[in-house]
């Protein structure tokens, strides 16, 4: 071949198969060097010069180290015409390859299908290194594609000479797709695998609807106003967090848009799905009353430890705060990453009277005082003996008709329940971590929760120890079945 129609082949294949002219290259020598083993028996290498098209062809062999038992990668035992001891090799190293110029063959029919399907196949591997590497970087993004075909569940789309799949359960449910078809998706994953590249598409991901909502309010694309959040029950309702980084500047109505056209875009695209857009607010509990939207919150009980909140409504809203099917709590917990509860105010109110019950009680047997004094202490804030041992002399003082000599009392005997508790709370963390798969912190977690013992552990579910405690489901049912054994359940 002339160099001149070397290079035009090389430059046509790069163009058409947009991989660069060096895979085009490499491709082809390794095609050449194949079909040279193929005629020859032998291991060839082939280079062909950049600049003059020029081919020169190399016998070789791998240097392996001095002995008699050799085996390589593919199982091939030692043979003189492939492989030469390290003491032969003129001090190559090992695993490189002695080599000497042999004449450039001329290949017959056969060789020659041989080349052409060994660059086909190679350039098939870069087509695909290439998509992978364009895509891998382009996850996170909205495109348009057009349906191909729908299989299973499944919708074979076009993406511009390019094939994505979106999966069954990455559709927008009860959503009318067809071939043809044009619409929106989000870049999921991409994926190499024998048959080439995989690229996974969404339309169900909370984070499809925060790039549309880029692409139709400016505000954000030009960073005033951010998105802190989103939450999807697909095809059917989401929430969308905003704030404004211009106090002047209204979030809500800007990605609202004028008689709702931006974020009825939004939901057109998204098959109707409803939108609600909110406040974002840096105090949590402000922020879930925003999140409950539409429902008007009365009060709010925040539960640090447990990462929770009881968020209290009239007997009128009670339906409106749950949704359709638990709909507007799910989404609201899902964009506050808080567990929500939500109840009415005559329950909240019950319930916050048993806590404050049980407090009271649990304080009075550590300090040693009637209830009337338990109750004295907690409505003034000092709901426990960590409380009251650390609380400034003054402020205790401060309280109707406790006198210097009562406080003094009271914290003495705070910081001997604490004393007495800590060495319980040592016994009973060794106790809990005795159980395979409890470790420190999580014995503290239970403590803190009042399962003290291998028995309480075992009496909790599954559900209540994630209430307790986040963690896999799996990990926590073995836990509890393993506190049971302990404890003889099964004998």
């Amino acid at each position: 071949m002339e160099s001149k129609d070397l290079f035009l082949m090389v430059e046509a294949i790069s163009n058409e198969k947009n991989i660069s002219k060096e895979s085009v290259f490499e491709s082809l020598e390794e095609a050449l060097a194949v079909a040279t083993k193929k005629q020859k028996n032998i291991d060839a290498h082939v280079e062909i010069d950049r600049k003059t098209g020029e081919f020169s062809t190399f016998r070789q062999w791998m240097v392996i180290e001095d002995g008699e038992n050799f085996v390589d990668d593919d199982g091939t035992e030692f043979d003189s015409e492939l492989h030469i001891h390290a003491k032969d090799a003129n001090g190559v190293a090992i695993d490189d390859f002695v080599r000497e110029p042999m004449p450039t063959e001329e290949f017959g029919r056969i060789a020659a299908q041989i080349v052409k399907q060994v660059i086909i196949q190679k350039v098939r591997e870069a087509e695909r290194e290439v998509i992978v590497e364009d895509y891998t970087q382009r996850v996170g993004e909205v495109i348009m594609v057009t349906v191909k075909r729908i299989d299973r569940g499944n919708a074979y789309v076009d993406m511009g000479g390019v094939d994505g799949m979106i999966p069954k359960f990455d559709l927008i449910p009860n959503e009318s797709i067809r071939k043809n078809d044009r619409l929106r998706a989000y870049i999921k994953e991409v994926k190499l695998s024998m048959r080439g590249a995989q690229i996974f598409l969404s339309r169900t991901m909370p984070e499809m609807m925060i790039e549309l909502f880029e692409m139709e309010v400016p505000e954000i694309s030009e960073g005033v106003i951010e998105i802190m959040g989103a939450s999807r029950d697909p095809g059917l309702r989401a929430k969308l967090a905003v704030r404004a980084k211009d106090k002047r500047l209204d979030p809500i109505g800007s990605c609202i848009g004028m008689r709702g056209a931006r974020v009825q875009a939004v939901s057109n695209e998204l098959n109707g799905e409803r939108v609600d857009v909110i406040l974002w607010d840096e105090d949590p509990a402000q922020f879930v009353i925003n999140a409950m939207a539409p429902a008007e919150v009365s009060s709010i009980m925040v539960d640090e430890n447990k990462n929770s909140m009881d968020i209290a409504v009239e007997e009128d809203q009670l339906a409106l705060a749950i949704g359709r099917g638990g709909q507007n709590i799910k989404l609201a917990s899902r964009l506050t990453h808080w567990k929500l509860n939500v109840m009415s105010v005559s329950e909240s109110d019950d319930k916050h009277a048993e806590e404050n019950q049980k407090i009271s009680h649990k304080l009075a047997e550590q300090l040693g005082v009637d209830s009337e004094v338990a109750g004295v202490l907690i409505d003034e804030g000092f709901a426990s003996i960590d409380d009251i041992a650390d609380a400034e002399t003054s402020s205790l003082e401060n309280i109707e008709e406790f006198d210097t000599t009562m406080v003094e009392e009271l914290q003495e005997r705070a910081s001997d329940a604490q004393l007495v508790q800590a060495l319980g709370d040592s016994e009973s963390s060794e106790v809990l971590m005795s159980v395979e798969g409890v470790d420190a912190d999580l014995a503290q977690v239970l403590i803190e929760a009042e399962i003290a013992t291998v028995d309480d552990l075992a009496e909790l579910s599954i559900d209540e120890l994630l209430d307790i405690q986040e963690m896999d489901k799996e990990a926590a049912s073995a836990v509890i079945m393993t506190a049971r054994e302990n404890e003889g359940w099964f004998d």
